[in-house]
């Protein structure tokens, strides 16, 4: 005779397991973060003649550079796929739980692509103006040499980062606070606080536009329950930064 055991899971445990997926993922980020800051607030000359660089080489050897940057790209959707099996113990496909799936794509496109101008037009001007403040550091999106695979890597870090953010820190990190009953007001307060911290290494500037991207964000998938436009929302807004400053004029970038 074999005998099933499984225990329900309880609140406890539900909360452990969310600390441990933030831990392997954007909240470990999010404390790097924190120390990036303090280190650029500590250091000699002000923060905004400091540099925040993305996308960056690693290696000067072109082929093993490519090894590098693909096998990051990899293992930084690893925490995605954790994720989702955990939601996979809840009743229902995980991948519907987060509104991940295909069902709709025409709608998921547009919705995206209005999220998109809805975030990345003032968020041009919140950079603005905090570049003018001195409250960022100076902005790097993409510091990748150029090579034939530039664009083409550039392009698959834009839809990590997407994937990674908005399954972790909105369809996962929401679906499990209303499960542990937060309040709608706590939930989105912690998406966004969260959203904003790992951003901290940019600046103050990118940290108060990154929680208002959460807060909106967090609202659009509490009403449609569907974390796929964001996916969408945020891989077109890092494709425009990272390509566009990899292959436009360096000069058309002065004011980051």
């Amino acid at each position: 005779m074999t005998v099933e055991l499984q225990r329900p899971a309880t609140r406890r445990m539900l909360g452990t397991e969310t600390l441990l997926v933030l831990g392997l993922s954007l909240g470990q980020s999010a404390v790097y973060a924190t120390v990036s800051i303090i280190a650029k607030l500590t250091a000699d000359g002000p923060l905004s003649k400091q540099t925040a660089a993305l996308n960056t080489s690693a290696s000067p050897r072109p082929w093993l550079d490519l090894t590098y940057q693909l096998l990051g790209i990899v293992f930084a959707l690893l925490p995605v796929l954790l994720a989702v099996h955990l939601l996979a113990r809840d009743p229902g496909d995980p991948a519907r739980t987060l509104g991940l799936d295909a069902r709709r794509p025409g709608q998921d496109l547009a919705r995206g692509a209005g999220l998109a101008a809805l975030i990345g037009l003032p968020g041009l001007a919140l950079f603005w103006a905090a570049a003018q403040l001195g409250v960022n550091a100076t902005l790097v999106p993409a510091a990748l040499p150029e090579l034939w695979w530039t664009v083409p890597v550039l392009i698959l870090a834009a839809v990590q980062n997407s994937v990674l953010e908005e399954v972790i820190v909105v369809g996962y990190l929401v679906t499990r606070l209303r499960q542990l009953n937060w309040r709608i007001g706590a939930i989105v307060a912690t998406s966004a606080l969260l959203r904003g911290s790992y951003h901290l290494y940019q600046g103050f500037g990118a940290f108060v536009g990154n929680v208002v991207m959460g807060v909106v964000f967090s609202l659009f998938y509490l009403r449609t329950r569907r974390v796929m436009p964001l996916v969408v929302a945020h891989t077109l807004l890092d494709v425009v930064a990272f390509v566009g400053y990899a292959l436009l004029p360096r000069e058309w970038f002065d004011w980051l």
